[in-house]
């Protein structure tokens, strides 16, 4: 019967872990209006890995690409623990433009 009580705790004790397990692991989604691709990364990757693999699967060229975060330039050095992102972010993924004077 003294087996009996502490078995309850353990499973009490696993619930707090599964929400920190979740938590290292965000679901982005990095889209150029045409294709939208979901990665999942761990809050510490850098964002050169997702960058990288978007532009490889999609056949575009990282030089042209820029990719924005609330309106704002992602880094490839920048991870979503720096950027502060939430699961189900999106990244944003936009042509360079040189130019524009007539």
């Amino acid at each position: 019967m003294s087996d009996a009580a502490p078995s309850p705790s353990p499973p009490t004790g696993e619930k707090p872990e599964e929400p920190q397990a979740q938590s290292e692991h965000l679901n982005i989604k990095v889209t150029d209006n045409n294709n939208e691709v979901f990665f999942k990364i761990k809050r510490t990757t850098q964002l050169k890995k997702l960058m990288d693999a978007f532009c490889e699967r999609q056949g575009k060229d990282i030089r042209s690409c820029r990719f924005l975060f609330d309106g704002t330039r992602v880094n490839p050095t920048d991870n979503p623990e720096s950027l502060d992102m939430t699961d189900g972010d999106t990244l944003e993924v936009h042509q360079e433009q040189i130019g524009g004077s007539c």
